[in-house]
């Protein structure tokens, strides 16, 4: 059994475990000081030196978008900044490649600056020489991943293999996980992940470990979900084929959307967004304006929040495939 396998083989148990509920699991917020000066936050690429946090941020409605970034200065996270590339734009979705020389993220921008029309969404991606460098303008990524359609959650492995939503090429259902993998020097025709991935209905915010042998992805309204949203998870058997999704279970998903989740497999954290909710909706006697405000500013209050889960401190990320 090769190494990869034996990776594989630990994580799977783990999960495995977990999906049955049988690790005792705490979800618990992630920067809360940070997250809750934005109505919505969604979203999280970390760079590899886990120096660099980048996440979107949204209006109530979800119908401003931009993307922000913080990095760590002294041992502390800075106040967040809009990121160079965004502010202008609808942008969402950013993701680092495992150098952390580039990042991808979507947006709405126009192709031709000289028209100023903004499209569809597009998955787009800014570069850099050396981590600390400025990112250079933005790029579409063009044909064959972007369409006259709508493009999603760009998540890349270490061989530059792309996994990404569309609702562009013949879905199976409304939203579909799609890859395209890279060669000689530019990616091949998407194709889908199939029927364990895919079905009839939504899935969406495809996270792919660095060497392919787990995805975590988004299903919403299945039947052996807890409501709304629910994150999954797949792993990849060899030649393209993929094992049914297993629900992550109710210690981590809840019966709000449980969504955009993203893995780091340095530190066995699962980090993802949620809108879930613990507000008190019973009192013994009538609240005051300061003790109905307080309630409703909890973090868990029903916006789009991020969150952290460690789900596994024993797997480790090796240079193997």
């Amino acid at each position: 059994m090769g190494l990869k396998s034996i990776t594989t083989g630990v994580f799977f148990f783990f999960v495995s475990q977990l999906c049955n509920g049988q690790e005792a699991l705490k979800v618990q917020p992630f920067l809360p000081d940070v997250i809750s000066q934005f109505p919505n936050v969604r979203d999280l690429a970390i760079s590899p030196e886990e120096n660099e946090m980048y996440f979107t941020i949204q209006s109530y409605q979800g119908e401003l978008s931009a993307v922000a970034y913080i990095k760590l200065e002294n041992g502390k996270w800075s106040r967040p900044q809009v990121a160079a590339f965004s502010g202008k734009y609808q942008d969402l979705e950013p993701f680092f490649t495992p150098d952390g020389l580039r990042l991808f993220f979507v947006s709405n921008r126009p192709i031709d600056n000289k028209t100023g029309k903004s499209k569809d969404y597009d998955i787009w991606f800014v570069e850099r020489k050396k981590t600390g460098d400025s990112w250079s303008d933005p790029v579409n990524i063009g044909p064959p991943i972007n369409t006259a359609e709508n493009e999603f959650y760009p998540s890349v492995s270490k061989f530059n293999t792309i996994y990404y939503t569309s609702d562009a090429i013949n879905p199976k259902g409304k939203d579909d996980i799609f890859r395209s993998k890279w060669k000689n020097g530019q990616y091949e025709t998407p194709q889908s992940l199939g029927d364990s991935v895919n079905t009839d209905g939504h899935e969406f915010n495809a996270f792919i470990s660095p060497d392919e042998s787990f995805l975590f992805y988004t299903c919403y309204n299945r039947k052996d979900g807890l409501g709304s949203g629910d994150i999954y998870v797949s792993y990849n058997n060899g030649n393209d084929q993929w094992s049914a999704a297993r629900n992550l279970g109710k210690e981590i998903n809840s019966p709000q959307m449980d969504y955009c989740p993203y893995f780091n497999m340095k530190s066995g954290i699962l980090y993802f967004s949620s809108k879930r909710t613990n507000l008190n909706t019973k009192f013994d006697k009538n609240q005051s304006i300061t003790e109905l405000l307080h309630e409703m500013n909890k973090y868990e209050n029903g916006l789009s929040r991020l969150y952290q889960v460690k789900i596994n401190n024993r797997i480790e990320q090796r240079n193997i495939r």
